[in-house]
């Protein structure tokens, strides 16, 4: 009971587990109830293994009982915007979040059409892990900014038994970051109907330059990078670099602590020094169901989580990439969070369409990579590739 005989009203709140530390949330949850002496912040804590059916259960329910407010993977969130079930958060986006300086790889996929469901709250994406050691020893004494240094040093770093780079063939969210940094689309939506696009000019090139730096190690050409894991190739000792999330560190560290301290990160280079290239960017947004009791105190909680004092104390507690590019700075004490923050600020994410869901369960984009890693025509086999996602995300029109 409050001072004056009114009781706090509860916001539930799910997140997902190991998005932030039990520390973070009880710190966020005693500062906002100090500001807000009328609500009370439930957080809990759900699995990401069932949580897509058990968010559309959640969106169905009678209002008042389930969460108001859901954490979701940033490419789900146009899988729960059909049915109109989620709230329209357009205007306080651009009233009140200053939404220009959002993320891109986590406030496009937030969106369906001009209006605004998923508010972005953190981001990741792969970076350049590199062994300084080897760098040093083959005579190279800063990374690579743009596509042609990479290739050139990678080629110079391919020698004394190491391999320049580890790239494993199947790697289809790095190909995509490589495509789009040449103007390329997975696919395209055209009057409401998507197609496939790899075999594009531009999306072409995307993938000859993933042909000519995998070829620069002995990465599997029929594998993705979790067959075998890349940490542990990498924990072996004779490999360069790998692309990768910096988390990984911590797993290659555990099985050969002899590189400790000598592991360094930059982004993505791109095809000039001006910027890093493009990236997939995964995270997480938050949305607020149509259902909830109480879309004010709702509404407050998005805002709180999301915004800069809570976002960068995020950030710092989690090496996670901050919501907004004005807030990179949060993070430039932690190199790996730096380099990610460098290359999301030209992050993108998966086509925003819930169909996509069934591209990735029978991945066209790895058949295609290993086939053009293996010497088959290009242009044959994105065309070929390109009529499979078609028909998976417009059946019949592939």
């Amino acid at each position: 009971m409050l001072p004056g005989g009114s009781e706090r009203h509860t916001v539930t709140v799910w997140l997902m587990k190991g998005s932030a530390s039990q520390k973070f949330l009880d710190r966020f949850s005693e500062d906002f109830e100090r500001d807000h002496e009328d609500i009370r912040v439930e957080f809990r804590i759900q699995e990401w293994t069932g949580i897509v059916d058990k968010v559309h259960k959640a969106l169905r329910a009678d209002s008042g009982t389930g969460p108001d407010v859901i954490e979701v993977g940033n490419t789900q969130v146009s899988q729960y915007v059909e049915g109109g079930r989620l709230t329209d958060l357009s205007l306080e986006s651009m009233r009140d979040w200053d939404k220009r300086h959002w993320l891109p790889g986590l406030a496009e996929p937030g969106q369906d059409g001009s209006r605004q469901f998923g508010i972005p709250w953190y981001a990741a994406n792969r970076v350049v892990i590199y062994r300084k050691d080897l760098f040093e020893q083959a005579g190279i004494n800063r990374p690579p900014r743009t596509r042609d240094e990479w290739l050139a040093d990678t080629e110079q770093l391919n020698s004394d038994g190491n391999q320049g780079i580890y790239l494993a063939g199947q790697d289809w969210y790095t190909l995509a970051g490589f495509i789009w940094e040449e103007g390329g689309e997975l696919a395209e939506e055209t009057d409401g109907l998507w197609q496939g696009t790899l075999d594009t000019p531009d999306a072409l090139r995307g993938m000859d330059f993933y042909r000519r730096l995998q070829a620069l190690g002995a990465g599997p050409v029929d594998a993705d990078e979790e067959h075998p894991p890349q940490a542990g190739v990498f924990a072996d000792g004779k490999v360069a670099q790998i692309v990768a999330v910096p988390g990984l560190t911590q797993s290659i560290l555990q099985q050969n602590p002899e590189l400790k301290g000598k592991l360094g990160y930059f982004p993505m280079p791109g095809r000039t020094a001006d910027r890093p290239g493009s990236v997939f960017t995964g995270g997480s947004d938050l949305i607020v169901p149509q259902n909830t009791d109480d879309q004010d105190g709702a509404v407050a909680v998005v805002a709180a989580l999301t915004g800069a004092k809570w976002n960068t104390e995020l950030a710092r507690t989690m090496n996670y990439v901050p919501n907004k590019t004005t807030l990179a700075s949060a993070v430039d004490g932690a190199e790996g969070v730096a380099a990610m923050a460098a290359g999301a600020a030209h992050g993108r994410a998966t086509p925003s369409t819930p169909q996509w869901t069934a591209v990735e369960a029978d991945n066209p984009i790895k058949e295609y990579m290993t086939r053009v890693l293996g010497g088959a025509d290009p242009q044959t086999e994105a065309r070929r590739a390109s009529e499979r996602i078609t028909e998976a995300l417009a059946p019949g029109l592939g």
